[in-house]
């Protein structure tokens, strides 16, 4: 079960990797490569080494935003925003086997997504976060709390992972409101291979200590 979802950051492809490949030894076993702004080339060369670390691991990597890149290469998945491709189109590009994950902001945003068949969703942000452009509303914990509670009223049992702004003091809080894990950058990111797997140890506490819910396969 990985409660702690690392997506990826830094100011060149190489940190990006860096730091993917500290997370991983670190014990995090979820992985985002978030490339923006650069050539889609260098975006598919930077995802073949990040699949090179991520192998032999037993860690998922997922790609954001480019389905076609996570196809050529192989990976367990994509992570498509709100504005990104479709999700048909990207299932039926990938098939059954892969994860696909979207988006959310708002219950709606949610009940979309699991209608689409998304086999996860990333709700936020839960606070401001300069990682992200275009930020949407902040949700805070009582507005993450409201969603998960209401897609569990109604018997969606879809992980959702609360991702903006997170740090080490918000992990109580967050699993309080039902979330099944968490989506961090900056609290993994420029942090040693120990700190990360103590981070992680916390997570795994955390989540446990409120309580238990379905499995699933990543």
């Amino acid at each position: 079960m990985n409660h702690l979802y690392y997506i990826s950051q830094g100011k060149t492809p190489e940190e990006h990797l860096t730091n993917i490949e500290t997370a991983v030894r670190g014990g995090c076993r979820l992985v985002q490569l978030r490339l923006k702004e650069i050539p889609q080339d260098q975006i598919l060369e930077t995802a073949i080494a990040a699949k090179l670390i991520c192998n032999g691991n037993d860690t998922c990597l997922i790609i954001n935003d480019h389905p076609k890149i996570a196809h050529a290469i192989n990976a367990d998945g994509v992570h498509l925003g709100k504005t990104d491709s479709d999700i048909a189109d990207a299932r039926l590009l990938l098939g059954t086997t892969k994860i696909i994950g979207g988006t959310a902001n708002t219950l709606e945003d949610c009940l979309e997504l699991i209608k689409a068949g998304v086999d996860y969703i990333g709700l936020g942000p839960y606070k401001f976060t300069a990682t992200k452009k275009n930020l949407s509303p902040v949700l805070g914990a009582d507005g993450i709390q409201k969603i998960v509670s209401s897609l569990r009223d109604n018997g969606h049992k879809v992980p959702v992972y609360a991702i903006g702004g997170i740090v080490e003091e918000d992990v109580e809080v967050l699993f309080e409101t039902g979330v099944y894990g968490l989506a961090v950058s900056g609290l993994l990111t420029n942090t040693s291979a120990e700190r990360i797997g103590q981070l992680r140890q916390y997570v795994q506490e955390g989540y446990k200590a409120t309580r238990s819910i379905e499995n699933t396969q990543y």
